[in-house]
């Protein structure tokens, strides 16, 4: 288990498809938005929250699933990428802590930015 204390932290790399495994996990009223893969999972942003699977241990078969609830986040920033830091990033400053999502140049930052605005504003 993460210590909230800390910066979590993940990369999404591209949009993909959501997978049938996270699908299960959405609540009556939820709605997929978007799927990023992660470096060995999938993160998913719905009406509702962001749900991003962490697979541990050597084979993963472990997985770990965090939820952030829109609800709990209290500000939010974007910085798209530059020249030399190609990657973009959000981050997320939450009741319960400070999440930094990096987003590969294939992720369209603006448009997880959209979706993050809808639902928090």
């Amino acid at each position: 288990m993460a210590d909230v204390g800390e910066i979590l932290q993940w990369t999404f790399y591209e949009e993909v498809d959501v997978p049938d495994n996270l699908k299960e996990l959405l609540v009556e009223g939820e709605v997929a938005e978007a799927a990023y893969k992660t470096v060995r999972d999938v993160a998913v942003v719905t009406n509702k929250r962001f749900i991003i699977a962490d697979r541990q241990g050597i084979r993963g078969k472990k997985i770990e699933i965090y939820t952030i609830p829109f609800k709990s986040i209290d500000m939010y920033s974007s910085e798209n990428g530059g020249t030399f830091d190609v990657n973009a990033e959000i981050e997320l400053w939450t009741k319960s802590g400070h999440f930094k999502l990096q987003l590969n140049k294939k992720v369209d930052v603006r448009k997880l930015d959209k979706i993050i605005a809808q639902h928090i504003l």
